[in-house]
């Protein structure tokens, strides 16, 4: 089911990018492939939201750094635990220097529960560097309508919470804010570490 919802998803967000579903196949036949994907796309952009002290934080409060976004949510049982425990091991393995020049962030999709209180418990967890935001319903939609996400509520008889459909994928932005390079879920911490390393150093990424 997992594997059937991500091949969905990632449908889905390739769509409102205004390319075909056939592109997000062929990009995983190649580096160059993606890389044209992601260059050919506009991701990202200005942001208001809330970190986990309850401080207003925006875009420009990160320039300087690179970014290394996930999208996801606190009550999430399989896929946001697994990917930021990815994006975790990747961090371990850059140089100190490299990784004190990344900023790893966890933007909620559910800021319904995910309140500063919660993500402040929560991304400990994964990370002494994930920096948690969430915000009001408006400004979590604006977010992710720029960094294309899918998302949605799904009630489950199964469970006695609610859960959220979403896409995952991971972006990377440069110092300036603009996009590197998208992970599809499942990438390997190891391709994780090499792209950010070499993005940090001003190498061409291999992704």
């Amino acid at each position: 089911m997992r594997r059937r919802f991500d091949i969905a998803a990632g449908l889905v967000l390739l769509a409102v990018l205004g390319v075909g579903g056939w592109l997000y196949w062929s990009a995983q036949a190649g580096d160059g492939l993606r890389q044209g994907l992601v260059s050919s796309v506009s991701v990202g952009g200005p942001f208001t939201l809330q970190d986990t002290a309850g401080e207003t934080v925006t875009e420009a409060d990160f320039r300087g750094r690179h970014m290394l976004i996930y999208f996801g949510y606190t009550f999430c049982p399989d896929v946001c635990p697994t990917e930021l425990g990815n994006i975790s091991v990747a961090l371990n393995m850059l140089e100190p220097e490299v990784a004190e020049q990344v900023t790893p962030m966890f933007i909620t999709i559910d800021p319904e529960r995910d309140t500063p209180d919660i993500l402040a418990e929560y991304v400990p967890l994964f990370h002494e560097n994930l920096v948690g935001l969430t915000g009001t319903r408006e400004q979590i939609d604006q977010v992710a309508q720029q960094y294309r996400i899918f998302f949605r509520r799904v009630e489950d008889p199964d469970y006695t919470y609610y859960l959220m459909d979403h896409s995952s994928f991971v972006y990377l932005m440069d110092e300036s804010g603009e996009l590197v390079s998208m992970f599809a879920y499942g990438t390997e911490p190891e391709s994780l570490a090499e792209t950010i390393g070499a993005s940090v150093r001003g190498e061409q990424p291999g992704v």
